[in-house]
């Protein structure tokens, strides 16, 4: 059976696993706090609330670019590699956020995300424009 799109898949699974993960982080937060809506005035609610949505709003992007570099035929090799940064460096972001952050892995974690979206943009664009 051959996939379509494997290196996108597989990706989309792992940041999938990861949403499930900064999600729950949010839940037990909330159960914790007893928190049903808003962070409750808590600033660790706050970083917990805003680590699930910085991964909310940046992996969406990149899972589309990353789906259409592949459909278009994109190097594996480089798909792969482009991948794999983005997924560290939204772990990395994790224990960048939060009242006692490791702000060196927040900045690792953004700088990182922001070169995998931008290297696989550019990509695209050499795809389509050459």
């Amino acid at each position: 059976m051959t996939t379509a799109l494997p290196i996108t898949l597989v990706t989309a699974c792992i940041l999938g696993i990861m949403f499930i993960w900064l999600s729950s982080r949010v839940i037990a937060g909330r159960v914790r706090m007893q928190s049903l809506i808003g962070d409750s005035n808590s600033e660790e609610m706050l970083f917990l609330m805003r680590t699930h949505a910085n991964f909310t709003e940046y992996t969406p992007i990149f899972l589309i670019i990353l789906g259409l570099l592949e459909y278009a035929g994109g190097n594996a090799t480089a798909l792969t590699v482009i991948a794999a940064l983005f997924v560290v460096a939204r772990l990395l972001h994790v224990p960048g956020m939060g009242p006692d952050a490791n702000l060196r892995l927040r900045q690792a974690g953004i700088i990182g995300s922001f070169t995998a979206i931008g290297a696989a943009s550019f990509y695209g664009l050499y795809i389509a424009l050459m």
